[in-house]
């Protein structure tokens, strides 16, 4: 059963994201597992052909055995705020 997703959020840095849903206490991350500490955007989206910027743009949801339909919909509120707010923050 696949438990991870990677999702693009073009105009939000990956990294602000992260941060502001953390604030929220929403766990997630920016880059793959096998790459976390690296500053470089994901080796594997780039290879997949996204651009630099749509890996950066990049968020990895994962669910585990102790994620709750609770949790996932907790995330599904804040997220579209979160969003915004990272958005909003890039200039123009």
């Amino acid at each position: 059963m696949a438990n991870t997703s990677n999702v693009c959020f073009t105009g939000a840095d990956g990294e602000e994201l992260l941060i502001s849903l953390d604030e929220r206490r929403i766990a997630v991350s920016s880059a793959s597992a096998c790459a976390a500490g690296n500053d470089q955007p994901s080796h594997v989206l780039m290879a997949m052909g996204r651009s630099r910027r749509e890996a950066e743009d990049s968020m990895r949801f994962s669910l585990g055995r102790l994620s709750t339909v609770p949790d996932v919909d907790r995330c599904l509120e804040v997220l579209p705020q979160a969003v915004e707010r990272v958005r909003s923050l890039r200039p123009r």
